[in-house]
């Protein structure tokens, strides 16, 4: 195990290393110029334009030389100190995004786990059951190749827009002030639904067509035939299926989490939910290197860290894994 995991850890530094370095050199490739973009929120007079100007230049320390600025970066992810937004000028970017971060793991947690959960179960009743097969798939496969956005949109418009049922912008109402009070968590969780709900589904379907594909391979292998020629319960067959199936499951999950995050990006954006995704956007559009760059960072450590906590749990469900490393097999 030990073995294992340490060959892991170097693998997602070198990992680190580049995805750092590429959210470093990307912001500074985008055209435009932050600074005049900030200048231009403001009113001054004419003769102290440019002071205010070379003031803030200093500041945001983007007169260095590009070397000395990386340094600077690597500093400042281990300080924790990312600087100070252009966009919500004078807001430290670590407020911004220790804010906007509860967000998104109160929306993804809940879709990650509960996507896997339940569309593993029915793709391995889709994958057993002929009629269950024939209703359920043409199913999974419409929302496997649902965009995000698309179907985000479709749910705004029938069950915000026609039905009223939900809101369809914002985390909560404009009227509740945020507090741990049962009128607000219910107001939260109406407002949250419907982006949780979209993210759901797609990865539903995902899920689903994978265990159905996995389930119908297991039934046909060799062990599953002689365990069916000791007379052994179909239950039982489909139990020892349903773990071997569940294996790339797992390995997949770690694919499905960056894509999922990415996700997350355009459904922010539909109903205007406060979270990274829709804050990377603004980041954009407002050449806001800082915040920028501390939501990449913060994207990239959040998926590295539940691929490495999926690489540990496949450790422990497949022996093989630990074997490997013994040289037992």
């Amino acid at each position: 195990m030990g073995k294992y995991l340490s060959k892991k850890i170097i693998i997602y530094l070198i990992t680190f290393v580049l995805a750092v370095t590429i959210n470093f050199v990307i912001p500074r490739m985008m055209p435009g110029d932050p600074i005049q973009s900030l200048m231009s929120r403001f009113s001054v007079m004419e003769g102290g334009r440019e002071i205010i100007e070379e003031q803030l230049t200093l500041l945001f320390n983007l007169d260095d030389p590009l070397p000395v600025q990386y340094l600077n970066y690597w500093k400042s992810i281990f300080t924790g100190d990312f600087g100070i937004s252009i966009m919500q000028f004078p807001k430290p970017v670590t407020a911004i995004i220790s804010t906007a971060i509860i967000y998104d793991l109160i929306l993804l947690i809940p879709a990650i786990i509960l996507s896997w959960i339940v569309g593993n179960r029915l793709g391995a009743l889709s994958g057993v059951s002929k009629r269950a097969d024939n209703i359920m798939m043409p199913v999974f496969y419409f929302l496997s190749s649902s965009p995000y956005f698309w179907l985000a949109g479709v749910l705004a418009f029938f069950l915000g827009v026609q039905l009223g049922w939900l809101p369809i912008s914002g985390a909560y109402g404009v009227s509740m002030n945020p507090g741990l009070n049962w009128s607000f968590i219910l107001d939260y969780i109406r407002h949250w639904f419907m982006p949780f709900f979209s993210m759901f589904l797609v990865q539903l379907g995902g899920w689903a067509i994978g265990m159905r594909n996995m389930i119908i391979y297991e039934r046909s292998s060799n062990y599953s035939r002689y365990m069916e020629s000791l007379g052994a319960s179909d239950r039982l067959i489909r139990s020892y299926g349903f773990r071997n199936g569940v294996l790339p499951q797992v390995t997949g999950l770690a694919l499905r989490i960056a894509q999922l995050i990415g996700g997350a990006i355009t459904v922010e954006t539909v109903f205007n939910y406060p979270g990274l995704g829709r804050m990377m956007l603004s980041s954009v559009v407002n050449q806001d290197y800082f915040l920028l760059q501390g939501i990449f960072l913060a994207v990239v450590i959040m998926a590295l860290a539940a691929n490495f906590l999926v690489d540990i749990i496949y450790m422990f469900i497949d022996p093989r894994v630990r074997l490997s490393f013994s040289g037992e097999v």
